[in-house]
């Protein structure tokens, strides 16, 4: 399998997702679940048929981890659709996954089989998987959040859906630290070391951390709690991937990887 065959697993997961995103509008729970887990089935075939060409877990480049992210981002709406019946989530979750499907396909990226020693580790595949599916649900959130605030008077039960996108991703935001810790004491002798990806990881984990606290409070203001929220998803996208245009991260990040090293 290659990446040239891409674009067929897309449009068909795509379409299967689409068709599920307007069985959940219509009520029709049975066809919503069936056709969201069958593209994901597809997606994932794919996903599989270039870990086994590559030889390797598809998790070193951008474009490789678009295709997680685009995975997850419907098995994360098919879960909460499953926990609460959110009719709009499977609509937010295709659209959102056809998005970084795009990207890929119009910017593809150089795909190879070599992988550093840094890379190798057990805890590797683990780490990035887990904190692919922490940002699909936390995206969801942060789209909840905005559409709240376009409202302008949130409803109680609206503010729980957002809460409880947040506990979720948190909750596997935080296994993602600790599995990234095992891999990093494994790769170099360490659990942590204030590099400058772990140190956005650690700033995105306590702004989400301070949402929750603050939501806690008995004198919190929605609106706040949601710029909270939003910031802390640009902090997410700083963590993901805007860390790699800093400086400070150039050459001396051990997030910085290298065929010699």
């Amino acid at each position: 399998m290659s990446w040239e065959h891409f674009i067929y697993f897309a449009i068909t997961a795509v379409l299967l997702w689409a068709v599920g995103a307007w069985a959940a509008w219509k009520d029709k729970t049975g066809i919503a679940y069936t056709t969201t887990i069958l593209g994901l089935l597809v997606f994932f075939s794919f996903i599989l048929s270039m870990w086994i060409s590559l030889e390797r877990p598809p998790l070193r480049t951008m474009g490789e981890t678009r295709l997680w992210y685009s995975f997850f981002l419907p098995l994360a709406g098919l879960i909460v659709y499953s926990r609460w019946k959110y009719k709009w989530i499977l609509s937010f979750s295709t659209v959102l996954a056809l998005v970084f499907i795009c990207v890929n396909l119009f910017k593809p990226e150089i795909h190879d089989k070599t992988l550093m020693p840094a890379l190798q580790s057990p805890w590797f595949a683990p780490h990035v998987i887990v904190y692919m599916f922490a940002y699909a649900v936390l995206g969801a959130a942060t789209v909840m959040a905005l559409f709240l605030l376009l409202r302008k008077k949130p409803l109680t039960s609206e503010m729980d859906i957002t809460d409880n996108l947040v506990y979720v991703g948190l909750a596997f935001l935080t296994i993602g630290m600790l599995f990234g810790a095992l891999w990093a004491k494994e790769a170099w002798g360490h659990y942590w070391s204030w590099d400058p990806k772990e140190t956005w990881a650690a700033i995105t984990w306590f702004a989400y951390l301070v949402y929750v606290h603050y939501r806690q409070s008995p004198r919190h203001r929605e609106h706040l709690a949601l710029w909270i929220l939003i910031l802390s998803f640009a902090l997410l996208q700083m963590c993901w991937w805007g860390i790699n245009y800093l400086p400070s991260a150039q050459g001396s990040s051990v997030h910085t990887y290298s065929i010699s090293e």
